[in-house]
């Protein structure tokens, strides 16, 4: 006789297997390839965003959805559970929470990759003044960039800190040392320096919990939106290098993912990371993690030392 258990893939005993992960964010990119890998290492992994298969979010995107992400992880052999959840609505996040508590009573792991502002760079606020950036976009960055991942933060952390070492991750652009010098427009700057803050005071926070908080990057991400930008897919995303030469440096999100489902099943993880920021290639140094391609770029090395810096040398010498 049939069942549904027939179709079911096959679980297997992972690094991760018990844990409970929320990744909030988890539409796409790095989100969606951090839920994926933390579901691989065997974690039931409850995902999060505001596109869903009935509904839109003001990203526009309806190619990914939080329900397919949820399916990747399951497929992947975790656990996924979509939650569809705007991280700016305190109520639905409450909601979340409980729902998480009900069912697992505890939270392992917590992602925090909000974002989904790119349409508000679309009209390149990059290189303008404050003043001259729309003050209602430049408002909505910091919405989207900081205050979801505060009210996530805030409503998330007592249900994570009754973990046995409670892990979170903010996920952002760029590290505390790349970030030293300004990222062409305030909101921006802000909005992607204000995780590395969150991650170092939340450090100091979780440390008697013995929790560990960490911010991390990508390098140049090949994300669905940046592949769509340039009219390519993950199969031929050279091909756009011809048109932005930096290109020729960009990862996968599983490379990121990879490295922090790494730096998860890490026992001694606090000791290494806890209050810091490191990128995709740092991380995974430490643990021997390659992009899907057996590479390991190191984008932000290869714009410090070649772009800023002036050394000689192309992406390959960097990969």
């Amino acid at each position: 006789m049939d069942n549904d258990t027939d179709h079911q893939p096959a679980r297997h005993e992972g690094p991760l297997t018990g844990r409970i992960a929320l990744v909030a964010g988890a539409t796409r990119g790095a989100g969606r390839a951090l839920a994926v890998e933390l579901g691989r290492a065997g974690a039931t992994v409850y995902v999060t965003g505001r596109t869903t298969r009935e509904h839109v979010s003001e990203v526009g995107r309806s190619t990914e959805t939080i329900e397919e992400t949820a399916e990747l992880v399951t497929a992947a052999g975790g656990t996924g559970i979509a939650v569809p959840t705007d991280h700016l609505d305190e109520d639905r996040v409450r909601a979340l929470v409980g729902r998480i508590e009900g069912e697992q009573e505890r939270l392992d792991i917590l992602v925090n990759d909000l974002w989904g502002g790119e349409h508000l760079l679309a009209g390149s606020v990059f290189g303008k003044k404050s003043w001259q950036t729309p003050l209602a976009d430049g408002l909505r960055i910091l919405e989207l960039g900081v205050r979801s991942h505060m009210i996530t933060a805030a409503l998330a952390l007592p249900l994570l800190i009754r973990s046995d070492a409670p892990l979170h991750v903010e996920v952002t652009d760029g590290t505390a040392a790349f970030n030293r010098r300004y990222r062409g427009n305030l909101y921006y700057d802000l909005a992607k320096n204000a995780p590395i803050r969150i991650a170092y005071g939340l450090g100091e926070e979780l440390a008697e919990y013995g929790g560990t908080a960490v911010a991390v990057t990508p390098g140049y991400l090949r994300s669905e939106q940046m592949l769509a930008h340039f009219g390519v897919t993950e199969e031929n995303w050279r091909d756009a290098i011809a048109r932005e030469p930096d290109f020729a440096i960009a990862e996968s999100p599983s490379y990121l993912a990879r490295a922090v489902a790494a730096l998860a099943a890490d026992p001694d993880r606090a000791a290494r990371w806890n209050g810091k920021s490191a990128s995709s290639a740092e991380i995974a140094r430490v643990y021997g993690v390659r992009d899907v391609d057996g590479s390991r770029p190191d984008a932000l090395a290869y714009l410090e030392e070649g772009r800023f810096g002036g050394k000689d040398g192309t992406a390959e010498d960097y990969r």
